[in-house]
């Protein structure tokens, strides 16, 4: 289905739901997760009628649904049950596709990393008998960094699927923003903090050498890649200044220079309606590497002015109308195989 105009198929890639059964299971099991009270007045997570208005707004409009947080290991600490809960998500994920092909094309596998053993048997499950097109993670695995050792064949599976990761921002290392305070006075770690952590969890795959292992692993940025556009200059003459003082030494090893791994990632238009930060993106992740997401239904009226100010600000880009069209469709269905 190609169209052209204001009934453009588009192709969210990244906005979030949490299946009515899912979410009556995780109350249960985690009844004050930080996130809770903000889930519960977001009908347009669980209730898929409202979903459907808002979407109705927006001819062409698809979402791929990804479920939102709070990331499970994080709500749940045990491991057994953690799992069951990505199961009975995956599984009614896997309902609402199969219900509605014209509203979801696709689903993104939720994982639970506090039992790995478990989560690899998952997410081949959801990637095989499911037929999920990626699988989410977020940039903080309860304290352990994504290079993890124990975290490689989650790549290993991705690459061999040929698959995206989805990769979701989560308070981790900004938990705490100064030591002489026990906890943020604001809202900043979740406002400022998500972009930096976001970087952070690429700076790691692209040092300790996870997209040089795999090199045609995909991942998908939320937020337009964080702060990596807007300092790609800066990350070229620190690296460079560092090898320089340090006579060539360095505590990575790589075949390539640095920059060259961080334009290998995806990222998505989910910023909330700034043509110039996508015309940033762009230029460092290529116009061939921008998928369309609005992070909905979060950030404003249930998702219908994320949904609509993303679509405005992709509008406005001076490109071409096939290279919006690359953006709205045509990436998401190559990265992720969607039918033709």
């Amino acid at each position: 289905m190609n169209t052209s105009g204001t009934d453009q198929l588009k192709i969210d890639v990244f906005n979030h739901v949490l299946p009515k059964k899912y979410k009556d299971a995780l109350d249960k099991a985690a009844p004050h997760y930080g996130q809770k009270a903000h889930n519960d007045n977001l009908p347009t997570l669980w209730d898929m009628d409202h979903r459907f208005r808002i979407m109705d707004k927006y001819p062409g409009l698809m979402h791929v649904l990804t479920v939102s947080r709070p990331p499970i290991e994080e709500a749940v600490a045990n491991p057994k049950k953690a799992l069951d809960l990505t199961r009975l998500a995956n599984d009614e994920v896997a309902e609402l596709v199969a219900t509605h092909p014209n509203r979801f094309p696709a689903g993104i596998a939720a994982v639970a990393l506090n039992d790995l053993e478990g989560s690899l048997k998952e997410l081949e499950r959801a990637l095989t008998e499911l037929k999920f097109r990626g699988v989410q993670l977020y940039t903080d695995l309860n304290g352990k960094p994504l290079d993890s050792p124990e975290f490689m064949p989650v790549y290993e599976i991705m690459a061999r699927h040929d698959l995206p990761i989805f990769l979701h921002p989560t308070t981790g290392i900004t938990e705490t923003e100064y030591k002489t305070e026990d906890k943020p006075k604001y809202i900043t770690p979740s406002l400022f903090g998500w972009p930096y952590e976001t970087t952070m969890a690429l700076a790691r795959l692209v040092f300790g050498g996870v997209l040089e292992r795999w090199p045609n692993l995909k991942v998908v940025t939320h937020h337009a890649g964080g702060m990596i556009a807007f300092y790609e200059q800066r990350i070229i003459a620190f690296l460079d200044e560092g090898e320089r003082l340090h006579k060539g030494k360095r505590p990575y090893q790589l075949i390539k220079a640095p920059i060259d791994y961080f334009k290998m990632f995806y990222a998505d238009t989910a910023i909330y309606g700034s043509t110039p930060g996508l015309v940033l993106a762009s230029a460092f992740f290529g116009l061939d590497h921008m998928l369309f997401a609005t992070d909905a239904p979060f950030s404003g009226w249930f998702g219908e002015r994320v949904t609509r100010q993303t679509i405005a600000s992709i509008e406005r880009m001076e490109i071409t109308e096939e290279e919006k069209r690359g953006i709205f469709e045509e990436n998401a269905r190559k990265l992720m195989h969607l039918p033709v």
